[in-house]
């Protein structure tokens, strides 16, 4: 039977149960439903690893329409993927598109969810789930052909854990290098997004994309600055990073910057407190302003954690603010050259707003390279 032609069932954990049609692979699977707000980018944001383990509802009403590019090359960095894998556990979409057109494509969604053992759904109101999601917060989910039993579907349904697991599939299991200029960053990677790579080599870095559990205190020894990544689930459940990253701040004077769940990782290694956000920040059209100059960007966003300004020690401050829930989006040091933010400057969101940070980053990294 093709997967288009199956019943598929979504049933979260208040009850609320969406039957439609299945696309990609044929199977049950479980993981926490989150949703993204974009009109495009289903290719970047399908292979982010901060999307690992949970299952992804995308809001804007057709997807699939420009078809998926060929696949990645074995080793490489070729864009748009974000990863080597696709990283969700499922798609939920309300009208999926299989007759696609674009240059670059050469397959379907359809095609590439079914090549990578990921299942779909279509046909379900993703508004209204949407609006459920946002009135009661990010709930666990199962995805499942409606044939199987509610029984067979909790024996059966594969999930991730969520609270080590995940961390070790998204992470590199040793150090990998990338030869670009003289100056050399280390990215702690928990989920990095690859076009952080491609972002420092663009700057003319070379980059030692170390796994979060390496030693970072080692590696430091080689590093001009240090950029500590993005990735998925609650930053609490890296303690062994938190610890390693704290070490850093008394020890290490070069730059260190922080992305996303970077961010939330030096909070916590500075003293602060982060906490769960009622149903996250998914999409690319969050606001945010500089505290500093009071100019306002539009960012990408991929996170369901924050930072509590309320808890940053004196020697922090906040330095970006949500401007749709005041949230924090960026911390500061007050004395050493240790920054971070909570959105993608390595996104294109529309224009490449922020990417002036990477710039900034680097130009701050020649300059104390050179002392």
């Amino acid at each position: 039977m093709h997967a288009r032609d199956v019943a598929v069932r979504l049933s979260l954990d208040d009850g609320t149960q969406m039957q439609g049609r299945g696309f990609g692979a044929v199977k049950a699977v479980r993981g926490e439903v989150v949703f993204n707000t974009a009109m495009a980018g289903y290719v970047e944001a399908l292979t982010d690893p901060s999307y690992r383990g949970q299952i992804l509802v995308l809001t804007y009403p057709l997807v699939g329409n420009y078809g998926v590019p060929p696949p990645r090359r074995p080793g490489t960095l070729d864009r748009p993927y974000e990863s080597g894998r696709i990283q969700v556990q499922a798609l939920v979409v309300q009208n999926y598109v299989e007759a696609y057109s674009h240059h670059a494509a050469s397959r379907s969604l359809h095609e590439w969810l079914s090549s990578e053992g990921v299942p779909g759904l279509t046909g379900v109101d993703t508004r209204s789930l949407t609006r459920r999601l946002r009135e009661h917060g990010t709930m666990q989910g199962f995805l499942y052909p409606a044939s199987m039993s509610e029984d067979d579907v909790r024996r059966s349904s594969g999930a991730v854990d969520m609270r080590d697991e995940v961390f070790r599939l998204v992470a590199p299991s040793v150090p990998v290098h990338y030869e670009g200029g003289k100056l050399t960053i280390v990215l702690v990677d928990a989920g990095a997004k690859d076009n952080i790579v491609r972002s420092l080599l663009a700057r003319g870095a070379s980059v030692i994309r170390a796994p979060w559990h390496a030693d970072l205190l080692g590696l430091a020894g080689q590093a001009d600055g240090i950029l500590i990544g993005n990735g998925p689930g609650d930053p609490k459940d890296l303690a062994p990073l938190v610890t390693q990253v704290r070490s850093l701040l008394e020890i290490y004077r070069k730059p260190i910057f922080g992305v996303c769940l970077g961010n939330q990782i030096l909070a916590l290694a500075a003293g602060a407190d982060t906490y769960k956000l009622p149903y996250g920040h998914r999409g690319v059209n969050q606001p945010v302003q500089d505290l500093l100059t009071r100019r306002c960007y539009i960012t990408s966003q991929n996170h369901g954690y924050a930072v509590r300004d309320d808890s940053l020690p004196e020697s922090w401050e906040p330095w970006f603010v949500n401007i749709n829930d005041g949230t924090n989006e960026g911390i500061r040091s007050r004395h050493h050259p240790y920054f971070s933010i909570q959105f993608h400057p390595e996104a294109s969101p529309g224009p490449q707003d922020t990417g002036f940070l990477f710039d900034d980053f680097m130009r701050l990294v020649g300059a104390m390279a050179q002392r």
